[in-house]
């Protein structure tokens, strides 16, 4: 657990971080001294781990599930965080889904055309093929989601 105490605790940080030391505080009722404690890497501190209504509590708070991500890091799960805050929900169907996939293809590949250009990928375009790959997962998602939903309606219909 060495190992890993050491990584859940460098993300339960970034938790902390990320909401801010004092909202933390405020949303898990905790001293600034007690949230240090969990991810602390000193000896005395090795075994001391942030409650999981305390992660809760500060995830909801957060602009990324840092210590969740890392869980299923460690269990090798992949997660799919989807930051996208629609005004509406997508009622266009399959059609629509595949339009916007091949828009998000077009977008990913000419993102990657600039990127190789000079035979570099650099961090940040690396990021931005990163981006552009999510957001096409995504809209595969979404397809999936409405596959499957025009499959079940289909079979209660026919059934």
């Amino acid at each position: 657990m060495a190992g890993n105490g050491s990584y859940l605790k460098k993300h339960t940080e970034a938790l902390v971080k990320d909401v801010g030391i004092e909202t933390a505080c405020t949303l898990t009722g905790k001293s600034k001294a007690t949230l240090g404690r969990y991810y602390s890497d000193h000896e005395e501190h090795t075994d001391r781990f942030m409650p999981i209504d305390a992660v809760a509590a500060l995830e909801d708070a957060a602009s990324y599930p840092h210590v969740t991500t890392a869980l299923a890091e460690l269990k090798g799960i992949t997660l799919s965080f989807d930051e996208r805050r629609k005004n509406s929900d997508s009622k266009g169907g399959v059609n629509s889904d595949v339009i916007a996939l091949s828009q998000r293809f077009a977008m990913l590949m000419a993102e990657y055309n600039q990127s190789i250009e000079d035979g570099i990928i650099t961090i940040n375009e690396a990021k931005r093929l990163l981006k552009e790959t999510l957001a096409l997962q995504h809209v595969l998602l979404d397809m999936k989601l409405h596959l499957e939903s025009e499959s079940a309606s289909q079979n209660g219909a026919s059934g």
